[in-house]
This record gives C-alpha cells, structure tokens and sequence, in this order.
C-alpha cells in the first residue's frame, strides 16, 4: 500500500535470541535504522556544512533519508535538508537534477521541487548525501487529514478531495511528469506521498515559529527505548522527532501549487534499474510478472492516481500478504477484476495463474494460494473499474465522471507502447479545458 504507515513497536529480542531495540509511539522512524550505514542522528539545533545549515524542525522521513527545515545562515532563508542513509549516497537522485539544471530553464521545472545545494557530511553512522531543496509542504495523505479537521482517516471511508481541487493537483503533477519524460528520465515512485503543497511566504515567518519543540510529552518528540540489555544504541540520536509538515503555509483551498518531489527512485529511460521502488498497488501487471522496467512506468502509476484522487479510494488496493506471490496474485486479481483479462503474452508469465483460472481461463477461485485442502473454491464478484468508480459517487455530474473514467481507461492499457505519454494526457478532453488557479471550498467528501 502507497498511504502512509504507522509502524508497529519491535519485540525486545529478534527471532535469534539477541536483544534487539525497542521504538515507542508517536510514529517515526525506526531506531533500529540508526546504525552504520544508516541513518544519521540529528537533533533540534544541529548545525551542518561548517554551520550554514540550522536544523529547527523534521518534515519528514523515507526509506532511505531524513528530511529537515532548517535555516540558512548565509543566505537568510530556510531549506528543506535531505540527509541521506549512508550505504545510499543519492549518487542517481543527484545527477538526474543536475541534468535538468543544466537543459531546462528554471521557470519549466518550477513543477519539480528545486535542488540548491548539496554536501557531504560525516557523522557517527558514515558518510552521508546531504541534499538541500527549496522547502515544502505537507503531501496530499497529510494535507486531507488537514482538511478533514485533523479526523482521521477510517478504512472503508471514502476520503477525498473536491474534484475541481484533484483535478488541478493531477494537472500540475503531470506537467512535471512531463517535463522529465521529455528529458528522458522516470520519476519511478509517483504517489500521493511525493506530492508536495508549495508553502507561501514562509521566509517572512520568525525562527521561533517554526522551531520544533524538544517536548516528549505534547508528542513532539519520542524518546527511543535502549535495546533489550539496556545499553545505549550506538549512532542514535537522543530521541526521535516527529514529523511536523508546514500545513499552515499551504494556503488550501484559496490558491495553491503542486510539486512532484524525491528523485530518489528516479531512473533515466537509458539506464532503468533492476528493481523501480514504485509502490505495491501503483505497479503496472509487466513490472509484476515479467520485471520490465519502461518508459510508462510513471504513466500507470499516474492512472492509477487519477481514480484514486476523485474516487476516494486506491483503485487497486494490495496490501502486504506475507509473501511476494500471493501479494502480486492479490495485485493482479484486483487488476484483472477491475480491467479485464490479461493478454496472453502477460498472462503466460502467471505461474500461478492455475491457482484462480481453468484452462479456458475463467476465474473460479479467488482463494490467495490456491483452494485448501477440504475447502470450496472462493468466488468473488468481478467488479469493472468504471462499476468501481460509480460506486464511490464521486462529486461529478454524469458528463464529466464519463471523461474521467476513459481517461483512466485510456492510461491503463495491457501494452505499454499504447499508454498515452503525459503530453497526450495535458491534451486530453478533461485536462485540456480552462486552466483552474486553486481549489475549491467544498468541504471534502466521506
């Protein structure tokens, strides 16, 4: 699943007897990634690059960095600090936004979260990427709870933006889908968690502010547990931040701007890497069963978002089931349920696929794994994605859902070479109408 995750606490010994550390609630990072390698340790007031750069609040954290608000001292203003693990190095993220540096104008990749500088640093845990970015606002799993009046978000519930606002929020994240396509490179991880509200007139705003408090017990901080023998974790910080997005500079719903950010999983359509980090549920059925990486990879994932955004929920909603196979036979059940048999040269790459279809190919089990012994086959309803769409009764009138479901429909084709590319998208009948400066004022729908 693309949503954002709440981790679970760790057990105080791993499954080989050795005392293992223990992370607390409210949500952050694990400790355990602090080690060598890994992350690096920062704290509230920590300084880098021989002092430029002052960290006063975390905005975020990934798989493989930290991501922090901090002030820059010799130019008077503030930055978002990306501090990479160190067995990561950002060596790819770096050189794709360096070569759009160099062949675009800065007023074209205005849609892409701009890089200004970059360092290295070393600390306890190694050498790290430190990547410096124009700071940004929440992304769009944080910015509805906002919206919601901080309610959060139930499973079951259809949680969404107003339409005109989702559809100015898709329009300027393909517009920076396209700018990369056309030089060649693949953002590989599109979802709603790179995604980014531009915040407005944050330099005005005094260092006090937005300095985030060093408080364990308003939930600003999280103090980490030793390991289970009751020594200090090496490379660790003090305690763990949590997350603080700037949601009060993104000014919703009155005039806003999207940015598509974290390169990290970026990749040139020259040099695709073995395995894209593209999330479960956004993967397109040839990433799934043949391991191809192309040039449509952003694209699907992008269909993919366009009915999650104005329905409410994932269209394909594929969480973790204990194993790659049955998670990817989950994956393409829901895929062949919503948009109908695969095509023969996928198909054969199933080698499952006797699990849930006869030979004629029709379904007759939906049990993950194949029937169980003693048991019934399981048969669920086949559900089209257009029946899937009309069933969220997004906010649409009749004219404009039929233009959004054969937008979906036209982006999520079996064969690749067939998707449309994001400049055909910007000409399509939905998003080619009157340019929409802001969101709407409608409140969101549950």
């Amino acid at each position: 699943m693309h949503t954002s995750l709440l981790p679970s606490p760790l057990s105080e010994t791993s499954s080989d007897g050795e005392p293992r550390v223990v992370w607390t609630f409210p949500p952050c990072e694990r400790i355990e990634e602090y080690r060598p390698g890994g992350f690096h340790p920062v704290h509230i007031g920590d300084v880098f690059h021989d002092g430029q750069y002052k960290v006063l609040r975390k905005l975020g954290e990934g798989s493989f960095s930290t991501v922090w608000l901090a002030r820059d001292q010799s130019n008077s203003r503030y930055v978002a600090l990306k501090i990479v693990a160190a067995e990561s190095q950002a060596t790819t993220e770096l050189e794709i936004l360096r070569h759009l540096a160099q062949v675009e104008p800065v007023e074209k990749t205005q849609c892409i979260t701009q890089l200004l500088d970059q360092f290295e640093h070393v600390g306890p845990n190694g050498t790290h990427a430190c990547l410096v970015f124009e700071p940004m606002g929440p992304n769009l799993n944080i910015m509805i709870e906002e919206l919601l009046n901080s309610r959060p978000r139930m499973f079951g519930l259809n949680v969404r933006y107003p339409p005109p606002m989702a559809k100015v929020i898709l329009k300027q994240a393909l517009q920076a889908l396209a700018v990369l396509h056309e030089n060649g490179i693949a953002q590989g991880d599109v979802q709603p968690g790179n995604m980014l509200f531009a915040p407005d007139n944050i330099d005005s705003s005094p260092e006090d502010t937005l300095r985030q408090k060093e408080d364990v017990e308003t939930g600003s901080i999280s103090i980490p547990a030793q390991k289970g023998d009751g020594k200090s974790y090496d490379g660790a910080p003090r305690y763990l931040c949590v997350a603080q997005p700037l949601k009060s500079f993104a000014h919703i719903p009155e005039g806003f701007q999207i940015k598509l950010s974290d390169m990290g999983g970026a990749f040139f359509f020259s040099d695709p890497p073995a395995k894209p980090i593209v999330p479960i549920g956004l993967r397109a059925p040839e990433l799934i069963l043949t391991g191809e990486v192309n040039k449509t990879i952003d694209i699907w994932s992008f269909g993919c978002l366009v009915f999650e955004l104005i329905a409410g929920h994932q269209l394909f909603c594929v969480p973790w089931m204990g194993s790659d196979a049955e998670t990817d036979d989950d994956h393409l059940l829901k895929i062949t349920s919503h948009l109908g048999p695969l095509p023969e040269d996928l198909y054969r790459h199933w080698d499952r696929a006797s699990q849930y279809f006869t030979l004629e190919r029709k379904l007759y089990n939906c049990e993950l794994g194949g029937v169980k012994e003693g048991r019934e086959p399981l048969l669920l309803e086949e559900q089209s994605m257009e029946e899937f769409f009309d069933e969220a009764k997004p906010d649409l009138d009749e004219e404009e859902a039929g233009k959004v479901k054969a937008l979906v429909r036209r982006i999520l084709q079996y064969d690749p070479e067939k998707r449309p590319s994001a400049a055909e998208l910007l000409r399509d009948p939905w998003f080619s109408g009157e340019e929409i400066e802001g969101g709407s004022s409608e409140s969101t729908t549950m």
